[in-house]
């Protein structure tokens, strides 16, 4: 309860601080916290990374399996998304069943990854209409101060782009050999903003998360490819705030892929 009322103040004096055109922490309004990134790190994925964005963290591991195609793209894999919103990230989370945001948060990302094409799902047929490659995107908050759309969608695409294809032989995977990397087709990234008051500001904190009433995420690919919206909370976001948010998206997210 405190630490909810030290938010809320300070969430105040971010409203404050922006009607001046300023942000407390002395960023651009178009400008992402420092961004870290450490990739391959857990040999038992085919791919993972830790990102630090600000002091947002969180680890992203990518493991392949085979699984059965659907019946209706029967030469075709696929992939899944997960997320952990664990008490050791944030007091604010709880254990038990995924919640509503967790869901969202997977959801958003699992479609900035999908609709740009990112992965072909037909390289990742082994048998036709038998068996495909599954890839498992898990992702785990470690530490939560704000935006982790965006932490999670660098996080997925990293352990992505250093994955690598498991071994098969007469239709098993051969424990611990790999066949090549995961070719990626795109390098979607999602970037998200958050209104407060007259302002819209990119990868809010978990202060400006607090004064916003209304949050919006972009995914955009390399190719200026637009292949996801959210938007979020009750308030409004007019065309321009749109506008601008892509525009602010195609630039930044070319810096953060330089990192990938």
């Amino acid at each position: 309860m405190q630490k909810d009322m030290l938010i809320e103040l300070k969430a105040e004096k971010v409203l404050n601080s922006l009607k001046e055109g300023k942000r407390l922490d002395e960023r651009k309004l178009d400008e992402y916290r420092k961004i870290k990134i450490e990739k391959d790190l857990y040999h038992n994925a085919e791919g993972s990374a830790i990102v630090n964005l600000g002091k947002t963290r969180i680890a992203a591991g990518v493991k392949i399996l085979l699984g059965a195609p659907y019946p209706d793209s029967p030469a075709e894999g696929t992939i899944s998304v997960g997320t952990e919103l664990i008490p050791l990230a944030s007091p604010f989370f709880e254990t038990g069943p995924p919640t509503p945001n967790a869901i969202e948060l997977a959801r958003v990302v699992d479609r900035g990854l999908r609709e740009s094409k990112a992965v072909d799902f037909k390289k990742l047929c082994v048998i036709e209409g038998e068996k495909v490659f599954v890839c498992f995107i898990d992702i785990y908050a470690i530490n939560y101060d704000g935006n982790l759309f965006d932490a999670c969608s660098i996080g997925a695409l990293s352990a992505l782009n250093n994955a690598k294809l498991p071994k098969v032989e007469d239709g098993e995977l051969v424990k611990g050999e790999h066949s090549g990397k995961l070719k990626l087709e795109r390098k979607p990234l999602l970037s998200t903003f958050a209104k407060i008051g007259n302002s819209l500001v990119l990868d809010p904190s978990l202060v400006e998360e607090a004064a916003m009433t209304a949050r919006f995420s972009v995914a955009t690919t390399e190719d200026n490819f637009l292949s996801a919206f959210q938007k979020g909370l009750s308030g409004s976001i007019d065309k321009n705030d749109v506008d601008n948010a892509i525009d602010t998206a195609l630039k930044a997210s070319k810096e953060i892929r330089k990192l990938i």
